[in-house]
């Protein structure tokens, strides 16, 4: 780039010189003023440039001096989520201080809520400074439809579903309302659509007569923080839930 933006000078001043040489060999002051007038265009065009590889060397140390901000401050958003992480798993209190029963929900041996809550952020916080997708998927099971009522389904096998269908990278947990979320590492969003139908087929492959509705939001496609994301995943599952039948629904990016 900057090569490309020399060669106007480089050759006004070579022209220039060839000029003077002229003008020198033959005596004519005509060539001498050309070749004077050929020095001062390769002189602005020598200026132009030294501004511009100034301007160019500011723009990147200004790119480069927010990289370094922004990992910086996700290492140690990450740092301060370990120690959460660790506090949770061994200790009696949440991230934000409250007390909990267990790292795990009782009922399917899953994460529990106060790990999940710690947990996103953590992954989200770790994603930003990679550069990687993370995808959280909100989950709910019922069986009863499409002719009666729904009422939830047995969480126990949900949970086992769940286990066989998910990587050792990824975290499920269980909510305190119910629904199971997962945090899937370096996935967009069709690995998590792809995540969640191995997960309904995983369930069907033990009994039939259920109904999975699913939201997806994914970092950085929908949203960069970590209420956006999980607003964005209410969202999606609640749209899915307008169905009487098995829905997958992927969150709208908020910053479109």
């Amino acid at each position: 780039m900057s090569g490309r933006s020399a060669l106007p000078g480089l050759m006004t001043g070579i022209l220039s010189l060839v000029t003077g040489l002229i003008a020198v060999a033959f005596g004519q002051e005509i060539f001498a003023g050309v070749a004077g007038l050929l020095g001062l265009a390769a002189g602005v065009a020598g200026v132009r440039l030294a501004q511009q590889l100034d301007e160019q060397a500011a723009i990147q140390r200004l790119v480069e001096d927010e990289l370094r901000a922004v990992r910086s401050e996700s290492q140690e958003t990450e740092e301060r989520l370990r120690s959460e992480l660790d506090a949770v798993a061994f200790g009696d209190v949440d991230g934000n201080g409250a007390s909990v029963d267990a790292l795990t929900d009782t009922s399917t041996g899953l994460f529990s809520e106060s790990f999940f809550n710690v947990a996103i952020e953590s992954r989200i916080a770790a994603a930003r400074r990679h550069l990687r997708p993370v995808a959280v998927v909100l989950l709910e099971v019922v069986e009863g439809l499409p002719d009666t009522d729904p009422f939830e389904a047995d969480a126990e096998l949900v949970a086992e579903a769940v286990r066989i269908t998910l990587r050792e990278a990824d975290t499920a947990c269980r909510l305190r309302n119910g629904y199971f979320a997962l945090l899937l590492e370096d996935t967009p969003e069709n690995g998590a659509i792809w995540t969640v139908e191995r997960i309904r087929r995983q369930i069907l492959t033990t009994r039939s007569g259920f109904t999975l509705w699913a939201g997806v939001a994914c970092y950085p496609a929908h949203a960069f923080g970590v209420n956006e994301i999980m607003d964005a995943a209410e969202t999606a599952l609640e749209s899915a839930r307008e169905w009487r039948q098995d829905r997958i629904e992927v969150a709208v990016a908020a910053h479109d």
